[in-house]
């Protein structure tokens, strides 16, 4: 049986954070404000996988004011949803993602942000996508205040020997 999730995360950039996307700390003059570390693109993920075994989003299981989850980084929150994919019997057949921002440019760290979320998601690099897109200069993102991100994940149930 195979399930498929989306996920959609957005959160402003302010001067003084540290810029996280995709597990890596990106060198910018603003970050992504969060509860968490704002990690817009994990949060993407982390909701298309939830979504995918239908257990709602990263909101219902990770509350903003839950002291737990205060800077948390957002490779912990992805590593609890990768369990719950386990604990629900299935594993992660691929993940394809977006980031939308006008800056930074990821280009330069997709490489290590897919080894990162492969290895939270217990996958290989090939196994996920990561591209980056501008929005032409519209919008809240275009003006620059903030990222955006999109993914859409496939899980698969495993299989055991006596299953058949």
């Amino acid at each position: 049986m195979m399930r498929v999730g989306i996920g959609y995360d957005v959160h402003p950039l302010e001067r003084g954070l540290p810029c996280f996307i995709g597990g890596v700390q990106i060198p910018y003059e603003k970050g992504l404000k969060g509860y968490s570390d704002g990690d817009v693109l994990l949060h993407a993920i982390s909701d298309a996988l939830l979504g995918a075994i239908g257990a709602g989003d990263i909101g219902r299981h990770f509350q903003p004011g839950d002291p737990r989850w205060k800077g948390i980084s957002s490779l912990r929150l992805l590593e609890i949803v990768s369990k719950m994919i386990v604990d629900q019997g299935y594993r992660v057949v691929n993940c394809d993602s977006v980031v939308m921002a006008e800056a930074p440019k990821i280009l330069p760290y997709v490489d290590e942000m897919k080894q990162k979320i492969a290895r939270t998601l217990l996958m290989t690099p090939d196994e996920i996508n990561v591209k980056g897109t501008t929005l032409e200069k519209l919008g809240f993102i275009g003006r620059g205040e903030g990222i955006a991100a999109q993914a859409v994940c496939l899980l698969e149930k495993v299989r055991h020997v006596s299953d058949g």
